[in-house]
C-alpha cells in the first residue's frame, strides 16, 4: 500500500508541475478559452431552460398480446371506417419486421425511451413460433429491445418451469435445442407482482423493475389478472396463487416511496372492452375499470391488455391504454417527470397502427424469421386435406361458429368408438378456435393452416357426466362478472337458452336434447372435451367431476383425420337463442358486447366458395390473388 500511495503522489506531483508550466506559457490563451467556455456554458443553460430544465421527458413504447405473431396476422386490424363511421374496415397490419422498425423510429425521437409489454407475448402462437416452443418470439422481442413485460395468462400455458426457462434460457427439457443457435433466453425482464408460490408466499418473478432517466427512478409494476387460474389449464398453475390486482399494486407503493421512487407505471394483463375506435375510450367497460378505480391515485399510467381491444382512456385520473393484439399496433406514450418531486406530471399517448406499407422490414427480424422458416417448412407445408370452401371461426348472429362446429364434430368422431372412449357428445370452447381454415388456391389445406386454427395442442379427454351435470355445464357459459364463455356442441346435440333469465337459469327447461331426444338428468352420457376444459379451464369446474376418464389423441390430430375423410360441412343450428321482443320486432339476443358488428357482417362468417380465394376479412369479404 505504501509503494502504491508513493507512486500515486509522484504521478500527481508531476502532473501538477506540467500543468503549471503549461498554464504559465499559455496564460493569455487560457484566459480566452475560459471566457469562451463561460459563454458556451451560459448558452447551454439557456437551451436547457427552453427544453424544460425542471422536468425529464421519457418515451414509453408499449405492446400487449403479441402471441408470437412474427408474420402479419390474418385479417390485420379492424377499425372504424373513416368514410362511413357506422361501419368497420379491415386493414393489413403487424408483423415483427415492421413492428421492429416502428419501435426503432420512435426511439430516435427521445434518448430517454423504453419498450415494454403487458403480457401474452407468447402462447397461442402461430406455427412458426409454436414449433420451437416460442423461442423465436422471445428472440424477436430481444432484437426489438424489449426491456420489461408483465406476465399474462398465456405465459403459463406450459407451466411455471417452462416460463422460467424462457426467461433464463437453455434447451427445452424434452425436445432439446431445435433452433438455428443455442437459446439464450429473454433479455427483457418478466414481472409477476401478483403471482406467488402458495408454500413460500414469494413472487415467482420480480414484482417490479426500476429504470432511471437522468437519475430519476421510475418503477414499472407488472402483473397478470387474478382470474388466470380459471382460464389456463389448472395443472399449469398448480401451487401458485394469483392475488387481487389493485391490492397488489397499492401494497407495493409504500416500499417504493421508502426507496425514493415516486413515478409509477403499471403493466397489467387485464383489460376492457370499448365501443369506440382504436384510439379513444367510448363505452369502456370490463374488469380494468374497477381495477383502475381502486388503484392508488399516485399511479398515473396503466398499460393494459388481455381483451384484444385497443383503447386510450382517462379513468379516475389515470391514463389507461391498450394496443389491440398480435403486434398490429403499439402505444406511443410520452411522460414528463418533475425533477424536484420525481413524479409524473403530464402524459400524452396515442395508439399507432403498424401498417406494412409505412414501416419497412427490419433486416435482423427478416433474418431471424427466415432461419426458423427453413427449419419449419417440411412440417408446416405438409398437405393434410383438401377443402373447396373456407370455414371461418367468427361468431355468426346466433352466437355459433362454423369452425367451432367442425372441430366439435371432429373430436366426436375421433372418440366415438368404444376403444377410444365411446363418446356421444363433444364440446369445443370458442376461445380455443383462433383462426379460420382457408385452403390454398388449389384447395390444399396444410398442417400450418390447422395449427393456426387450433394452436394449443391439447389431448382429448372422454368422460362420463350425468344429464344434470351436462345442463350445469351449459349454464356455466354465463357467469356473474365475467365474459360469456361459449361451448360449441357436436352434431346431434342442441338446446335453447333465454337471455332474459339470470345466469344459472338460462337453459330452457326440456330443450336439451341428443338426436332429438331430451337429455335425462339421472342418466349418464359420455362426452369429449379437450384437456384444457377437462381440467376445469375457463371455470367449467363441473368437468372436473367427470368419471371414467380416457385420454385420447391430440385435438389437432383429430381435426386432421376428420378433414382427411372429406366430411360434409354441417350447417344445422345447435344453439338456439330465445328471441327477445322489441315492440313489434323480434330480435335474436346477442352474445357479447361487440357481436352487433358481427351480426351485421354475418354473411362473411358463412363457409365461402372458392375458387382462388385466399384471404377473407370480416368487412372486406374475400380477396382473390
Amino acid at each position: 500500500m505504501g509503494r502504491q500511495r508513493s507512486a500515486w503522489l509522484l504521478r500527481e506531483h508531476c502532473l501538477t508541475y506540467q500543468l503549471a508550466s503549461l498554464m504559465s506559457r499559455l496564460e493569455g490563451a487560457l484566459i480566452g478559452l475560459l471566457v469562451l467556455g463561460t459563454i458556451l456554458l451560459h448558452a447551454s443553460s439557456l437551451a436547457a431552460d427552453v427544453s424544460g430544465s425542471n422536468s425529464v421527458e421519457v418515451k414509453i413504447i408499449a405492446i400487449n398480446d403479441f402471441h408470437g405473431n412474427l408474420k402479419p396476422p390474418f385479417g390485420g386490424i379492424r377499425i372504424r371506417n373513416p368514410l362511413d363511421p357506422a361501419s368497420r374496415v379491415q386493414i393489413r397490419a403487424g408483423g415483427a419486421e415492421h413492428l421492429a422498425t416502428a419501435v426503432a423510429r420512435l426511439r430516435t425521437k427521445n434518448p430517454h425511451s423504453i419498450f415494454v409489454g403487458a403480457g401474452d407475448l407468447i402462447g397461442a402462437t402461430p406455427l412458426l413460433s409454436a414449433l420451437f416452443n416460442d423461442e423465436p418470439s422471445i428472440e424477436s422481442l430481444n432484437l426489438m429491445g424489449l426491456s420489461i413485460s408483465a406476465v399474462g395468462n398465456h405465459e403459463f400455458d406450459t407451466g411455471l418451469s417452462e416460463l422460467l426457462r424462457l426467461q433464463a434460457g437453455g434447451c427445452h427439457p424434452v425436445k432439446g435445442c431445435q433452433g438455428p443457435k443455442p437459446f439464450e433466453g429473454a433479455r427483457f425482464q418478466y414481472l409477476a407482482a401478483s403471482t406467488v408460490e402458495v408454500d413460500s408466499g414469494r413472487t415467482i418473478l420480480p414484482a417490479y423493475a426500476v429504470r432511471y432517466f437522468e437519475g430519476i427512478p421510475v418503477a414499472f409494476i407488472g402483473l397478470t389478472l387474478a382470474a388466470t387460474p380459471s382460464i389456463v389449464t389448472p395443472s399449469s398453475v398448480h401451487g401458485l396463487r394469483f392475488l387481487d390486482e389493485a391490492s397488489t399494486v397499492n401494497n407495493l407503493l409504500p416500499s417504493l416511496r421508502d426507496q425514493g421512487i415516486y413515478a409509477y407505471v403499471v403493466l397489467i394483463h387485464e383489460g376492457g372492452v370499448p365501443t369506440g375506435d382504436y384510439d379513444d375510450c367510448q363505452g369502456i367497460s370490463g374488469p380494468i375499470v374497477d381495477i383502475v378505480n381502486r388503484i392508488d391515485t399516485s399511479v398515473k399510467l396503466v398499460i393494459s391488455g388481455h381483451t384484444h381491444h385497443a383503447y386510450n382512456c382517462l379513468i379516475a385520473g389515470k391514463r389507461v391504454t391498450s394496443a389491440d393484439k398480435y403486434g398490429t399496433m403499439l402505444t406511443d406514450i410520452d411522460i414528463e417527470i418533475d425533477r424536484v418531486t420525481k413524479k409524473i406530471v403530464t402524459i400524452n399517448a396515442n395508439n399507432m397502427i403498424i401498417r406494412p406499407e409505412l414501416f419497412e422490414k427490419d433486416a435482423g427480424q427478416s433474418e431471424l424469421i427466415q432461419a426458423y422458416e427453413q427449419l419449419a417448412e417440411p412440417l408446416a407445408k405438409r398437405v393434410v386435406a383438401r377443402l373447396n370452401r373456407a370455414v371461418l371461426a367468427d361468431l355468426d348472429a346466433k352466437g355459433e361458429s362454423a369452425l367451432g362446429r367442425l372441430i366439435a364434430d371432429a373430436q366426436l368422431v375421433a372418440t366415438q368408438s368404444i376403444d377410444q372412449g365411446g363418446a356421444q357428445i363433444a364440446f369445443m370452447n370458442l376461445g380455443g378456435v383462433r383462426a379460420p381454415l382457408i385452403p390454398q388456391a388449389n384447395g390444399d389445406l396444410r398442417y400450418e393452416d390447422l395449427f393456426a386454427a387450433q394452436p394449443f395442442y391439447n389431448n382429448l379427454v372422454t368422460m362420463t357426466l350425468t344429464g344434470a351435470q351436462i345442463i350445469e355445464l351449459l349454464e356455466l357459459q354465463w357467469q356473474e362478472d365475467r365474459p360469456v364463455r361459449l361451448l360449441i356442441p357436436s352434431k346431434g346435440f342442441s338446446y335453447r337458452w333465454d337471455r332474459m333469465q339470470k345466469p344459472g337459469k338460462r337453459i330452457v327447461s326440456g330443450s336439451v336434447s341428443l338426436h332429438k331426444k331430451p337429455i335425462e338428468s339421472s342418466r349418464t352420457y359420455r362426452i369429449t372435451v379437450n384437456s384444457f376444459l377437462a381440467d376445469g379451464g375457463e371455470n367449467f369446474q363441473v368437468l372436473r367431476k367427470g368419471t371414467q376418464r380416457l385420454i385420447g389423441v391430440m385435438d389437432l390430430e383429430a381435426l386432421e383425420l376428420f378433414l382427411a375423410s372429406n366430411p360434409a360441412i354441417d350447417h344445422e343450428p345447435r344453439v338456439i337463442p330465445e328471441p327477445e321482443d322489441h315492440g313489434n320486432k323480434r330480435v335474436d339476443p346477442l352474445m357479447q358486447q361487440d357481436i352487433a358488428e358481427v351480426a351485421g357482417l354475418a354473411k362473411t362468417h358463412l363457409d365461402l366458395d372458392l375458387p382462388g380465394m385466399r384471404q377473407c376479412g370480416l368487412s372486406t369479404g374475400c380477396v382473390w390473388p
